[in-house]
């Protein structure tokens, strides 16, 4: 009987084991909720600055810029091919628009060199080749020296000098014991010796006759002259850094 009653008892557990393990698992399952991830997206809006394009302009035959050489040059010890700098000192503008500001560079090349004779001064001639602007542009040039005497050159409302006369082309440096620097003179013909013509006036303005003898041409550093363009160049419009 007890027996019975025993067997009774643990079926009864069994079987009450069995509904709970199977029931549980069962209960937590449906009691679990997926997990939603939401995903945020955000906008972003970019505003792009666009720069204008540049704009160019034609600096014509014969405009001239005034400058100061950096440098001294000498007919005593000038070579030929040596290379020089001068500095801008009046902007350019070209349609009342700057192209060459103040402190722009132009570069030049010594072509010829004679030194001082007994009976004529020392000489030398030049040429410019390039124009670098403060934001770095560069610009080849065709550019010869010329006077910045006022009955030579004239200026117009855009701050850009002309020369008035061919005289400038063949312009150089030549010796007569000027003060602030060599006389700019005019080649008469050239040849052997480079004769001296008309005397177009001083390095920094001031008229001379040359009659000393054995003169060289020493251009002392911050000597002004002019640079005038032998062919016209197109620049952009100058823009700082």
């Amino acid at each position: 009987m007890r027996t019975n009653t025993a067997r009774r008892a643990f079926s009864f557990i069994a079987t009450f084991a069995l509904v709970i393990a199977t029931v549980i698992p069962a209960t937590a399952q449906r009691r679990r909720r997926p997990v939603i991830r939401r995903t945020t997206r955000t906008t972003r809006t970019t505003t792009v600055e666009t720069t204008p394009a540049l704009r160019y302009f034609t600096l014509g035959t014969d405009t001239t810029m005034r400058v100061r050489l950096d440098n001294e040059l000498t007919s005593r010890t000038a070579r030929v091919g040596d290379t020089f700098s001068t500095t801008v000192t009046e902007p350019v503008y070209a349609e009342g628009v700057e192209v060459v500001p103040v402190g722009s560079k132009v570069w030049g090349r010594v072509t010829t060199v004679n030194r001082a004779g007994r009976r004529t001064p020392g000489n030398i001639s030049v040429r410019f080749t390039s124009l670098q602007t403060p934001n770095g542009a560069r610009h080849l040039i065709n550019g010869s020296l010329t006077t910045l005497q006022t009955d030579q050159v004239r200026s117009d409302n855009e701050s850009t000098v002309k020369g008035r006369s061919n005289q400038k082309r063949d312009a150089v440096f030549i010796g007569g014991g000027a003060a602030t620097g060599a006389i700019i003179g005019a080649i008469a013909g050239g040849g052997r010796g480079a004769a001296i013509g008309a005397i177009l006036g001083g390095g920094l303005g001031t008229g001379a006759r040359v009659y000393e003898k054995e003169q060289e041409a020493d251009v002392k550093s911050g000597t002004e002259f002019g640079i005038s363009l032998n062919q016209s160049v197109r620049l952009p419009e100058y823009r700082g850094r």
